[in-house]
């Protein structure tokens, strides 16, 4: 088992979460609230109303939980890899179809340990009361979410929107990978066995764009399932009737009105967490063999 592949991949994704956050917070509000007219009107009024701060609610949980996640996708990513190398035997090299399967899985699972971190971080970022305009928001912090949560809703409530998560992230994360391991392997000169750093910043940037403009639709549907009644009665019965009615009462554009700010963050933040996933894994590489 490829142990190195979990390691590097929860310290890209700490880093990838830092670096992208605030660009997620205002994508979050924008696909979740009528009162932004857009991106930049969203950003505006975030800073008047809330000043920088806004920005960065809900992001203590995720941080110390897309260690866990990512650590999942990319280990589970590159096992399943050796699994479908070691089914065809006799030294095969991996196919396309081989990184994208595993890319599918990958993003499928991920999901048990993701989702009740995702709905919380959503429900934060969509609180836009602070103390300085004198309202009170209804959720103090993470634990106070997760508590308040399972009090009113059950265990099961934090784990609304898994659904379209996991729709969400299988086909996006198989996109991901592929386009990585294409353009990489696309970018790497003949007979050099692994990408120089521009090819590995490129690479990133355009598989985390690649992946959004495939997870993005369910994107949305996600995020109205989780803040579904958490301010009063439910408007949705589930993911069917959610997607008919978004479609109903805003037409086909809502499922893409998030996309622009999605590739925007996507191209930063991945190059940041392909990069510190190559030095990781390369590094750990490097120790094994010295003590060999």
């Amino acid at each position: 088992m490829h142990f190195a592949d979990f390691f590097a991949g929860s310290f890209g994704g700490a880093c990838g979460v830092a670096v992208g956050y605030p660009l997620d917070t205002v994508k979050v509000r924008i696909q979740t609230q009528k009162q932004f007219a857009g991106i930049w009107h969203c950003i505006v009024t975030t800073i008047k109303k809330e000043g920088v701060h806004g920005f960065f609610k809900g992001m203590a949980l995720p941080i110390t939980t897309i260690s866990l996640t990512s650590s999942v996708v990319f280990g589970s990513y590159r096992n399943c890899l050796q699994c479908l190398a070691q089914m065809r035997g006799n030294g095969a090299p991996k196919t396309k179809l081989d990184v994208f399967l595993s890319g599918l899985a990958a993003g499928v699972a991920q999901v048990s340990v993701m989702s009740p971190g995702d709905l919380v971080k959503v429900r934060l970022q969509c609180q836009t009361e602070s103390k300085r305009s004198g309202l009170h928001p209804k959720y103090s912090g993470p634990v106070h979410c997760v508590l308040s949560v399972v009090r009113d809703e059950g265990v099961s409530g934090l784990y609304r929107g898994a659904v379209p998560l996991a729709l969400r992230d299988g086909p996006a994360f198989a996109t991901y990978f592929l386009t990585y391991s294409s353009l990489c392997s696309l970018l790497t000169p003949a007979g050099q066995r692994e990408p120089e750093w521009t090819a590995v910043l490129l690479s990133g940037g355009l598989a985390g764009t690649a992946g959004w403009s495939v997870g993005t639709p369910m994107d949305v549907i996600k995020a109205r399932l989780q803040m579904d009644g958490a301010g009063g009665a439910r408007r949705y019965r589930g993911l069917l009737h959610c997607a008919s009615e978004t479609l109903r009462s805003e037409g086909p554009g809502i499922f893409s009105r998030s996309l622009g700010i999605n590739c925007l963050r996507a191209f930063p933040v991945n190059m940041v967490v392909f990069a510190v996933y190559e030095v990781s894994v390369r590094g750990l590489s490097s120790a094994s063999l010295d003590r060999l």
